[in-house]
């Protein structure tokens, strides 16, 4: 995946109020552990909600089936 793809969670991130199915962007790829994502998540007023760093295990791009 890339910087600013869209992505959804696969799992609930408790601790950011996060539920499977947020959707968010892709606002970092770490380069020096792969695999490895900072995702911004926000509501439908553009204010940010959470932002969290995620593996390719816990997301998957939107358009990807489930």
């Amino acid at each position: 995946m890339d910087l600013y793809d869209v992505v959804e969670l696969r799992e609930a991130i408790p601790d950011e109020n996060l539920e499977p199915g947020a959707v968010g962007t892709i606002v970092h790829v770490f380069d020096h552990v792969p695999g490895a994502y900072e995702v911004e998540f926000a509501d439908s007023d553009g204010r940010t909600v959470g932002m969290v760093t995620l593996t390719l295990d816990q997301i998957r791009p939107l358009d990807a089936p489930s």
